[in-house]
């Protein structure tokens, strides 16, 4: 990273604390200095030094913007126990002053919160995880004189310096590792990246066509500066480490542009990270990508032809919902009608499509999101998850006033969505008057093309009889797993007349279902079949994502 482009420097430019022109003629001196005996400190102390910016405001810009508390440390005094935690030399090079010691915890001030290599450079000094806070760096520089003196602490109470481990992430800032390990994960495909705390290592895990897959630790005490740096990308606070916290990030490159959704979680041995990987442009799925037979393609062409009524997609976590409402929502973006949905997050941008951010903390809910855009006067309407009974009443009411609605929710199969609904408090001659069908679905893995051979059948029966079943003996392509990408299993339940009177007439699920399978619907695991037979994935994944159905045929 060159110095202009460090964040401190940007943030004061971006704040008026400093003039482009000012920045110009300081870095020409600060180019200089790279010449001089001493060691040159990083560029926003150096403007500090020079008198370019003032050192109390931009620590309070800083701490700001790093949602982090600033420090007087002139009225702040240090007890021994945190200065024998820190070796002076540690001190001075990385601008940093301990303020107390806890446990395994250091709380101390640094000039810049976002120079994570001094904050990591703390850590390993003192063996400690390290929590900042911000103080202006002539304060920094006066505790480091005022309590250390020239000599520093005795030598008995210091720990003495670990070796740094001679890796590649030792050389280069966290903030290098951080988007190092960003460009590996979208380099393998992977639609998320975990980072968890284990007792005894720091474990990264990429999850590749909805499996997980380790790879190489980093080092135990890179923990904490690489959450610390997500968390700041993400716009949540660095210092709160007791409750969960949710964030967003852009992470920009000249090839991709990628948005991430960043969920940390507490536990007994640090934060817990997810981060989901999207990239917004390039969600090009149409509904011959998503996996459809040609039969259930030429249902949901017929759904998606209609005028008004409820259309659900169902599934667990991760299924691929939100994938389908898409693709179905660019079928039918376009300029005649208006789209408009209410989603929680929105995770990809559809071009001509108006997209509404839930906030429950404003008190933008899906419930009252959803009844102030029908006063938008849309054709067309997607709510991202039916949550609650008035989501579900309101989204119901605007399928029978002339609005056609996708939704999704959490179930098991196509039948168990009639269940839900009522469940939540809807009653049943709403149901049976505004549901027009259910897609229920899971994401399997395809059979990689290019290792692809042919494999036998397991034992003979109705369900394999006739097939070409196929299966990935792995290459670089699969990273050797056999599988790569996914597609979708489905079961398509059209809300017919028959199916409307038993809904109304309060049938069961097994009535529902045996009456959907007589006029034509296949279950999930007999679209699996059919996908297996045709070498597209293979058995196992079947099984592994669809249950049997008792009376399946």
């Amino acid at each position: 990273m060159r110095a202009a482009e460090d964040p401190a420097v940007q943030l004061a430019l971006a704040a008026g604390l400093l003039s482009p022109a000012q920045l110009a003629a300081a870095l020409l001196r600060y180019d200089l200095a790279a010449d001089a005996p001493v060691p040159r400190p990083r560029l926003p102390a150096f403007l500090v030094a020079e008198r370019v910016v003032d050192g109390a405001r931009l620590a309070r810009l800083l701490a700001d913007r790093s949602r982090l508390p600033l420090v007087d440390l002139r009225s702040t005094p240090v007890p021994a126990e945190a200065l024998a935690a820190l070796p002076r030399e540690v001190a001075a090079r990385a601008l940093a002053v301990p303020l107390a010691r806890s446990g395994t915890t250091l709380r101390a001030a640094v000039s810049d919160p976002f120079d994570f290599e001094s904050i990591d450079a703390v850590g390993r000094a003192a063996r400690l995880a390290v929590e900042p806070a911000v103080a202006p760096v002539e304060d920094i520089r006066w505790a480091i004189a005022h309590y250390y003196g020239r000599s520093g602490p005795a030598p008995a109470a210091e720990p003495a310096v670990p070796a740094a481990p001679a890796m590649a992430e030792e050389e280069a800032p966290v903030i290098r590792f951080v988007e190092q390990l960003v460009r590996h994960a979208v380099d393998r495909r992977a639609s998320d990246i975990h980072l968890e705390p284990l007792a005894n290592r720091f474990r990264i895990r990429f999850r590749i066509d909805g499996v997980l897959h380790e790879i190489a630790d980093p080092p135990r005490h890179l923990q904490l500066p690489v959450v610390s740096r997500l968390k700041l990308m993400a716009g949540m606070s660095i210092a709160e480490k007791r409750r969960p916290q949710d964030g967003r990030a852009r992470f920009a490159d000249a090839e991709w542009v990628l948005d991430l959704r960043v969920s940390a979680v507490p536990t007994i041995h640090g934060e817990s990270m997810v981060v989901r990987v999207l990239q917004p442009d390039r969600l090009r799925l149409g509904l011959a990508d998503l996996g459809l037979e040609p039969d259930d393609r030429r249902t949901v062409d017929r759904l998606l032809a209609l005028t008004d009524g409820l259309v659900l997609v169902t599934g667990p976590t991760g299924s691929g919902k939100t994938t389908t409402l898409y693709a179905c929502l660019q079928t039918l973006n376009q300029p005649d009608r208006k789209i408009i949905t209410v989603e929680d997050p929105v995770e990809y941008q559809l071009a001509g499509v108006n997209q509404v951010p839930v906030r429950p903390e404003v008190g933008l809910t899906f419930a009252a999101a959803l009844r102030a855009l029908l006063r938008q006067a849309p054709n067309i309407v997607m709510v991202g998850e039916i949550r609650d009974r008035e989501t579900a009443e309101i989204a119901i009411q605007a399928a029978l006033t002339g609005h056609l609605v996708f939704s999704t929710l959490h179930t098991n199969d196509a039948v168990g969505a009639v269940t839900r609904l009522v469940d939540l408090g809807v009653p049943r001659f709403l149901v049976a008057s505004a549901l027009r069908a259910v897609l229920a679905q899971r994401l399997v893995r395809r059979v990689c093309p290019q290792c692809a051979r042919e494999a036998a059948p397991p034992a003979a029966g109705e369900t394999t009889a006739g097939a070409t079943f196929r299966r990935g003996e792995g290459c670089p392509a699969c990273d050797r797993t056999g599988y790569r990408g996914c597609l979708g299993l489905f079961e398509v339940l059209v809300v017919d007349e028959g199916l409307q009177r038993l809904i109304d007439e309060g049938a069961g699920g097994g009535r529902l279902r045996d009456h959907a399978r007589d006029r034509g619907m296949r279950t999930l695991r007999e679209d699996g079949w059919r996908k297996a037979r045709a070498g597209r994935t293979t058995i196992e994944e079947v099984l592994a994502a669809a249950a049997a159905d008792a009376n399946e045929r």
